[in-house]
């Protein structure tokens, strides 16, 4: 699966769903860096068929009125330290990419995955 990982979650998740074999980049990784504004985000979703993967609740206005970006993934957590986002993906990874086969917006927090129409 292809996602592009937001500036307010760290780079090292990008190269962890590397790792497990997904295409993945940060938007450090792009040529504004984590400076990219949301209609670039969502247009290089939509263009590349990339699950977006944030913490900013913009992104779900826009895909609400939108359905722009592509598919999203909200990490509805609040703060939360690296360790514990890292198995937060390692424990429900797979169940990510399994509800993004009949889902276009996805939200997990600390216990669940929400899967919206």
């Amino acid at each position: 699966m292809k996602f592009l990982v937001d500036a307010q979650l760290p780079r090292r998740l990008a190269r962890w769903l590397q790792a497990s074999g997904h295409d993945a980049i940060h938007t450090r990784d792009l040529p504004a860096g984590n400076r990219t504004v949301d209609e670039v985000i969502n247009q290089m979703s939509t263009q590349d068929h990339r699950a977006v993967i944030t913490k900013d609740g913009d992104f779900v206005d826009t895909f609400l009125l939108r359905r722009a970006p592509y598919k999203l993934l909200l990490v509805a957590t609040g703060n939360i330290g690296n360790k514990a986002l890292d198995r937060l993906f390692r424990d429900n990874l797979e169940n990510i990419v399994n509800a993004f086969e009949t889902y276009d917006f996805v939200e997990i927090d600390g216990t669940s995955l929400i899967c919206h129409l």
